[in-house]
């Protein structure tokens, strides 16, 4: 076993990287092969998931970094669960046994704040605690719910397709399916009717319609609130107005169908604390989160930005809709701007662009941010793991001319 692998944080067009790496492939194929051609590629793309030939794998972490915390070799022959390093005051075990895990179980352990960062490593504070000792203490609220849905969540990720599938779970098929949605512009009735077939025709372990698989989507907290709206801007069925049946301003009511009870406007809003926490939550954004060496680099600080467009891509259609995006700047400027750094908040209905009236539907976010300004929320670090306060400030607007005047309620024009 080649004892010295300090070469793997090497650049990769230097004599050391290289001659580590062909001490990698001699021992990998000696020990971690099946039928001594091909083993598991562990750079980025293949992520220990597809067998490979040696000059397929040699080539792949030539132009692709090797994995730097992959220090033990589990999936290529080393047997031993640590590997000790001395020091001239203590010995610490150092490396531990990295086990590939499923991207579905990821996931859910970053919506739900788990962290595999259980043992007492050298470094880590006392502070660091475990989730128990987060829903002891009662910083997360709701923590029954949370535990329910974690578990069902964790079943549906164990649950294969159908029988004898081992490349889709029902949760991992379910929410590739609702990313496909997303980006053909399918309909609830369309993808219903695909659910259906595919249920009928392999017998899959999936919903029947797609309002049932919403129900499993949700639980990973993609989920948005829709708030009553008055037909001509006037107010939002919101807080103490949450029980009207029709507007305090221009008397219209409420519904646009009493019977049925349809809403004649309605906003879509995405709560702004789960996204924030989610962000510090989830592994691969958490130390960006804390890129700024500031006071207290975990303060949010964002960036609004709003504009109407046509949804419909027709000009002959007069119709405008305004999303409402929030930006973080915690993250690198190579980072933050990218679009999925941003954080849609609020989906303004049209037909009509809101005007002078878009601080109505801006309620529900301005009392967000007024609660994260005054009392923050208690969150988890999971790169630290540990429980802090985090607290967010609007630093400013992103808009065009007339944008700014929809924002601000100033006269643009000239």
């Amino acid at each position: 076993m080649p004892s010295d692998k300090s070469w793997i944080s090497k650049p990769r067009n230097t004599p050391e990287y290289a001659d580590g790496l062909r001490q990698f492939l001699d021992f990998a194929f000696e020990h971690g092969s099946v039928d001594g051609r091909v083993i598991k590629c562990p750079c980025p793309k293949c992520d220990f998931n597809k067998w490979q030939r040696r000059d397929v794998v040699e080539e792949h972490l030539i132009l692709k970094p090797f994995p730097k915390n992959y220090n033990f070799w589990y999936w290529h022959g080393e047997e031993s669960n640590a590997t000790v390093q001395q020091t001239s005051q203590s010995t610490h075990i150092i490396e531990y046994n990295l086990q590939h895990q499923d991207p579905m179980e990821v996931m859910i352990n970053d919506a739900f704040g788990f962290t595999r960062n259980n043992v007492n490593e050298p470094g880590v504070s006392s502070n660091h605690i475990n989730r128990e000792e987060i829903f002891d203490e009662g910083h997360v609220e709701g923590h029954n719910e949370d535990y329910i849905k974690f578990y069902e969540l964790v079943e549906d990720g164990n649950q294969p397709l159908y029988e004898g599938c081992t490349k889709y779970s029902k949760l991992s098929f379910l929410i590739k399916m609702y990313h496909i949605k997303c980006l053909c512009r399918m309909t609830d009735k369309a993808m219903s009717m695909i659910l259906e077939l595919l249920k009928d025709a392999f017998d899959a372990k999936i919903p029947g319609s797609f309002y049932e698989a919403k129900k499993t989507i949700n639980k990973l907290g993609l989920n948005y609130t829709k708030i009553h709206a008055c037909p001509n801007d006037c107010m939002l069925y919101f807080g103490e107005n949450e029980g009207l049946q029709e507007c305090k301003r221009c008397k219209s009511s409420r519904w646009k169908d009493n019977k049925k009870k349809q809403p004649a406007k309605i906003l879509r809003y995405v709560p702004l604390k789960p996204r924030l926490q989610r962000l510090f939550m989830c592994s691969k954004t958490a130390e960006s989160m804390r890129w700024h060496s500031l006071e207290d680099p975990r303060n949010v600080r964002l960036g609004l930005a709003s504009d109407g467009f046509n949804p419909f891509g027709a000009m002959e259609t007069n119709y405008s809709i305004w999303p409402v995006v929030l930006i973080p700047y915690n993250r690198p400027p190579w980072e933050c701007m990218k679009q999925t750094s941003f954080i849609l908040s609020t989906i303004i209905p049209g037909k009509q662009m809101p005007g002078n009236d878009i601080d109505v539907y801006l309620q529900p976010l301005i009392q967000e941010l007024r609660e994260l300004w005054y009392d923050g929320v208690h969150t988890l670090d999971s790169s630290k793991n540990e429980i802090f306060k985090m607290r967010a400030a609007l630093m400013w607007t992103i808009s065009d001319f007339s944008g700014l005047g929809t924002l601000s309620g100033w006269n643009t024009y000239t």
